[in-house]
């Protein structure tokens, strides 16, 4: 084993369908966050003092004999990383009622109600416009509708509270009547509560509720699910030269740190869900580190949304340009995505996403 340190579990050897079912009742394998995926493999990662990490692969099936050397509290902590990585998420509740029971992923469809964003800005910034595009995008099969209204794109210019508010509003009260959950994009407490008094239903937070100090009392008064999302910086600078010593460890450590500050705040772990924010301060290699590490993020016991749709490292990888041509990169993506026990996918192109995760539940089931 390696030298002790900080540890990490990070669940490999992905098994689906049939043989998932064969390979946990044999004692083989584990159900990666209650299924329908199940993990044969377990990577354990020490991460000692000055950063530095070692590993050791070690299967399901002989892992209590592999750690046997090791002290009791890291067996302990060893064996909760993998009850966190093992059990089933608790119900998505939104609005008073039951979003998600998680027995397949969700599509989260976005609706930027700006006229700078990075790939639909100014096509759907006027709230009959955006309403409409909504309304396509539920009728495409979105289970969640996006609504933002200020462009966190890279270099992006911030922009009033009361410009986002006027944005986004009308927009949400003209979806209000509508069963599909909305969720309001935004990092400022104001537009949260107002966004939630008119019919939003979800929180979704770019700075992880660190923007604005008010928004963590908000979210613990407010009964409804929030996305923690991690982001180096502010959109203004947040690709100038992004640097991590490990960056699926260091957006790890982030992530669980906000978690535990959320929960000491008063919002119940179960209405949190974490996204490691692929694009928001980080270079193409690293977001192709995260999207490969994701499974290690299964050890915060939470729901897992991913948001690659269209993005510059999709183009930088391809030598696509445009975003809205990238649906090729991003429906890959998303697929790699769902391979690793991804619960929520964060997309442009609706229709063309539910296809492929209609197929990949066909397949898997």
């Amino acid at each position: 084993m390696p030298a002790p340190g900080k540890i990490y579990l990070q669940p490999l050897g992905i098994l689906r369908g049939f043989s998932a079912l064969r390979a946990v009742k044999a004692g083989l394998a584990q159900w990666l966050a209650g299924g329908p995926l199940a993990f044969t493999i377990v990577r354990i990662i020490v991460r000692k003092a000055g950063g530095c990490a070692e590993d050791i692969l070690v299967p399901v099936s002989g892992l209590g004999h592999d750690i046997a050397d090791l002290s009791a509290l890291q067996q302990m902590e060893i064996s909760r990383r993998l009850r966190d990585i093992s059990a089933v998420r608790p119900a998505l509740k939104a609005g008073g009622r039951i979003i998600s029971e998680w027995r397949r992923p969700l599509i989260q469809g976005i609706v930027n109600v700006t006229p700078d964003s990075f790939s639909d800005g100014g096509h759907h910034d006027r709230p009959d416009q955006a309403i409409a595009h909504a309304r396509s995008l539920i009728a495409a099969g979105a289970n969640i509708i996006d609504i933002g209204g200020e462009s966190t794109r890279p270099g992006a210019e911030k922009i009033s509270v009361q410009q986002e508010l006027d944005r986004v509003i009308p927009v949400i009260e003209g979806l209000a009547d509508l069963a599909v959950p909305l969720s309001i994009d935004s990092r400022n407490a104001v537009v949260m509560a107002a966004a939630l008094k008119a019919g939003a239903t979800i929180v979704n937070d770019v700075s992880a509720l660190t923007h604005d100090q008010k928004s963590l009392d908000m979210m613990a008064r407010a009964d409804c699910p929030v996305i923690l999302m991690h982001s180096l910086g502010s959109p203004e600078q947040m690709q100038h030269n992004p640097d991590y010593d490990d960056v699926v460890l260091d957006i790890y450590d982030y992530l669980a740190e906000r978690l535990e500050i959320c929960q000491q705040a008063g919002i119940d772990r179960h209405r949190l869900i974490i996204d490691p924010g692929i694009g928001f301060g980080k270079t193409v290699q690293h977001n192709i580190d995260l999207i490969n590490g994701l499974t290690l993020f299964h050890g915060l016991g939470v729901a897992l949304l991913l948001g690659t749709s269209r993005k510059s490292f999709i183009g930088a990888i391809t030598g696509e340009p445009v975003a809205r041509s990238r649906m090729g990169g991003s429906l890959a993506s998303g697929q790699a995505a769902y391979d690793q026990g991804v619960q929520i996918l964060r997309v442009h192109d609706v229709g063309e996403s539910r296809q492929a995760r209609d197929l990949w539940i066909s397949l898997n089931g």
